[in-house]
């Protein structure tokens, strides 16, 4: 497999984490995001059905769209994919994050870090941000992980990002259970945290 990603992309983290904590052999190609799309490597252009990262090549096909290429994941090595029962409630946290905590942090903390935005824009973004983050931490005030099963894809979605809530002025202690959660996220075998995880040097796994 190949999946190319770039640094400060969270969506391109949950596929990393993905391969990384499951322990599946892969080829991490960063991508400049600073170069014009039509300038970046052809092979990624031609992949990449958006021009976006993440990509996964996974035998010769191209995955795009970061919750997708879990999904894909997911049932391709038979991991992270929780009960068989759960599949619902994981595709409900994978589009919940995707209009939600997927959106308010990684937008907020572009505006705050290179976008400088006005106030009012940081504060709505920080409005939304904190609520999302609330109605997480609040969930897994119930379980261990998102599904009692244990960590699934839904997990990994959710979390990309708030790895790096200090850039954004935000106390994860603020949000004890989710801190908990990235805890254990955390002492997992194989984890990387994104800046390392995500630099621009080629690895395998």
């Amino acid at each position: 497999m190949l999946l190319y990603g770039s640094t400060d992309s969270g969506h391109s983290y949950k596929v990393r984490s993905f391969l990384l904590l499951s322990g599946t052999p892969h080829v991490y190609q960063w991508i400049d995001l600073t170069v014009p799309r039509p300038q970046r490597p052809a092979a990624f252009v031609c992949a990449s059905r958006f021009g976006e990262v993440p990509v996964l090549i996974d035998d010769g096909q191209a995955y795009c769209q970061s919750n997708a290429i879990l999904m894909h994941l997911a049932q391709r090595t038979n991991t992270f994919q929780g009960a068989a029962s759960e599949r619902q409630s994981i595709l409900e946290w994978l589009s919940w994050e995707t209009n939600r905590i997927g959106f308010s942090v990684p937008n907020l903390r572009y505006a705050q870090l290179w976008a400088h935005e006005p106030p009012e824009v940081l504060a709505y973004l920080r409005q939304r941000a904190m609520a999302d983050l609330h109605v997480l931490d609040e969930a897994l005030s119930r379980t261990e992980f998102l599904l009692p099963s244990g960590l699934t894809i839904a997990d990994l979605s959710c979390a990309a990002y708030l790895f790096w809530l200090h850039q954004v002025d935000i106390a994860v202690a603020d949000f004890p259970n989710i801190a908990r959660w990235l805890g254990l996220l955390r002492v997992m075998p194989r984890w990387e945290h994104p800046d390392t995880a995500m630099k621009p040097t080629l690895a395998t796994a």
